[in-house]
């Protein structure tokens, strides 16, 4: 019998596999609280856009398994949420939140959850997000979907959630799941990720399986996973990393309270606005790092987002087309939409409902867009390439000797405005996400009340490097506070 006062929401994935396999918790009840935690507190938030109908029954499995002594895998009976992007081969939809894809499903599991069901996860539903992963308008909200409405910030209920894996986010700050899965193609893990103080990682494109999502961009997409401490994250990106890109690696082996010991990190530092209070916590963690034993070279330079931005603009347009027409020409036959071009027609006929705050300005840029041998696209792609790669994070942790590089995340969540859109300044996900290599962001500290994250970003593969440095930080900071689901009036 499992115990009810556990709990649950604060316990580590390793505690929660601890007590399940002792008799103390089974997954089925597990799985039941967290449904619970979810009846109670997602009508504050809005996190989670469906759940799954066979949940309950997959944990009994899960735990009829275990009791004949079978161990299925790492995340044997955890339950985790998954974005609305990702398809699944059950009775759950995948619609990337887009009222076009209401009702549809798809034919199989993509890649990660595949992977996910091998470790033994209780897939528990599907989170909202930012429709269309936040690639449908330059004026869009982050965390609104036309069919899921807004999902908001469990630290300031009417504030941004930040996105697009804005449902994932939330759904691991408030207690919801053990882990969850976002999609990343420029900050959509870690910006999430640290506005609503939790960790996310970000990694190197390639390491986890592209198929079955729905895309934005082939040289940038990645999923990742959303934890509330680096060592879940890291034991879901053991689950989900393919075989043949991870090899032997076990990501927890490098979990290391002392991970900073002898380490030699550059600080981005001029890549954030000015804020004497975003300023404030970045030199605290910086001293942090310092007394923890890392070595601080500050500052280095870095390619500014203004080198590179308009060449990712025209990669993402050109593959977005490419992408989404392959992809949705292997949706079943209850997938009405089979191109981009009958996505913004879908939206046009059914404008009130889908846009009544902003447009479809870059799905109409990306259906105007040539092809993927477009000479011009080509040279923005090998642009990005160049200038983030050899010109940027490889030469500046080759020339400075680094062990990677530390940046503040973004700034704090802003408040939602459904018609100016998201008041969002600055970011330095750029860095790894154009050169499509790893970053980890973890909670860094609180500004009136609102999470801010420290990102520690490497080379191709340097995953296990990137965490016993996040690692490290964690420990000697531990800054992290659940949400209080206020609003900005009450922080």
């Amino acid at each position: 019998m499992s115990d009810p006062n556990l709990d649950l929401e604060d316990l580590s994935i390793a505690e929660l596999r601890r007590l399940m396999v002792g008799g103390e918790l089974t997954s089925r009840d597990l799985t039941a609280q967290c449904l619970a935690r979810i009846e109670q507190l997602d009508p504050r938030v809005n996190g989670i856009l469906e759940l799954n109908p066979e949940a309950l029954e997959i944990a009994e499995r899960l735990d009829r398994s275990r009791d004949r002594g079978a161990d299925i895998g790492p995340l044997h009976g955890v339950p985790i949420l998954i974005k609305d992007n990702i398809d699944t081969g059950d009775r759950m939809t995948t619609t990337a939140g887009s009222l076009a894809l209401e009702g549809t499903r798809s034919g199989s599991d993509a890649a990660v959850a595949a992977r996910l069901r091998a470790a033994g996860a209780v897939i528990l539903g599907k989170t909202n997000l930012s429709e269309w992963a936040n690639f449908r308008s330059t004026r869009s909200s982050s965390g609104w979907s036309s069919r899921g409405g807004q999902t908001r910030n469990p630290y300031a209920l009417d504030r941004s959630p930040g996105g697009s894996s804005s449902g994932s986010a939330v759904a691991v700050a408030s207690g919801f799941c053990a882990a969850a899965i976002g999609t990343e193609t420029d900050g959509s893990i870690v910006a999430p990720a640290a506005m609503n103080g939790i960790v996310g990682i970000k990694p190197t494109v390639g390491l986890v399986g592209q198929s079955g999502i729905i895309p934005i961009s082939h040289s940038q997409d990645t999923a990742g996973p959303m934890a509330r401490s680096v060592a879940d994250a890291a034991l879901v990106l053991n689950a989900i990393a393919e075989p043949d890109q991870r090899g032997s690696e076990d990501y927890t082996a490098t979990l290391d309270d002392d991970g900073l010991k002898g380490a030699r990190l550059g600080v981005a530092r001029g890549l954030t606005d000015s804020h004497e209070g975003l300023d404030g916590i970045l030199d605290e963690s910086l001293a942090a790092l310092g007394a923890a034993g890392a070595e601080i070279v500050d500052p280095i330079e870095v390619v500014a987002p203004k080198a590179v931005r308009p060449a990712e603009l025209l990669v993402f347009l050109t593959e977005f087309k490419a992408g989404l027409n392959s992809y949705l020409s292997t949706r079943g036959p209850d997938t009405a939409v089979r191109s981009l071009a009958d996505v913004i027609a879908f939206n046009r006929d059914h404008c009130e409902h889908v846009m009544p705050y902003f447009p479809q300005d870059l799905f109409q840029q990306a259906e105007a867009a040539a092809g993927l041998d477009d000479p011009a696209y080509l040279a923005a792609r090998d642009t990005c390439l160049r200038r983030t790669r050899a010109e940027g994070i490889d030469k500046v942790l080759a020339e400075r000797r680094l062990d990677g590089i530390v940046a503040m995340t973004t700034g704090p969540a802003w408040l939602i405005d459904w018609v100016s859109g998201d008041n969002r300044s600055w970011s330095t996900a750029y860095l790894a996400a154009i050169s499509g290599y790893p970053s980890i962001t973890v909670p860094a500290g609180y500004l009136f009340g609102l999470p801010v994250g420290l990102s520690f970003i490497g080379s191709a593969f340097q995953e296990p490097t990137l965490i016993r440095l996040a690692s490290g930080f964690e420990a000697a900071t531990r800054v992290r506070k659940p949400p209080r689901f206020a609003t900005s009036a009450g922080l």
